[in-house]
């Protein structure tokens, strides 16, 4: 399947590295679950640049982004990027589905399954 091409700015590739060299706890715990095409086949990236932005997940064939959202994104500044982010997202006809670390560390069964119903009602295969 030949994949939308999204672009993004040049410099985020070295940042989006060192992001994934450096992932948090809860990026690790779900990327265990997300790699090697373990959710219901589909291939997912971690830590992919997209314009301005860097998901903490990323599906081309699904144009479906995951964010995992720590406390510092309760502070209104980050709130404000969220949402810019998100918005950037729409515009180019990704979805963002975000999970709380609460949610991924305490209740990944029901993560996993809020996943596997979006993928369900939403994929175009």
């Amino acid at each position: 399947m030949k994949h939308q091409i999204i672009p993004y700015k040049p410099y985020l590739t070295a940042l989006a590295r060192q992001l994934r060299n450096n992932a948090t706890k809860s990026e690790i715990h779900l990327w265990q679950r997300l790699k090697n095409k373990q959710m219901m086949g589909y291939d997912f990236h971690r830590q992919k640049p997209l314009g301005d932005f860097i998901c903490d997940f990323f599906c081309y064939d699904l144009l479906l982004a995951i964010e995992l959202d720590g406390l510092s994104h309760s502070f209104p500044e980050a709130e404000e990027k969220d949402e810019k982010k998100d918005l950037f997202l729409s515009s180019v006809g990704v979805t963002v589905l975000r999970f709380s670390t609460s949610e991924v560390f305490n209740d990944m069964p029901n993560v996993l399954l809020a996943l596997s119903n979006w993928i369900e009602m939403n994929a175009k295969k």
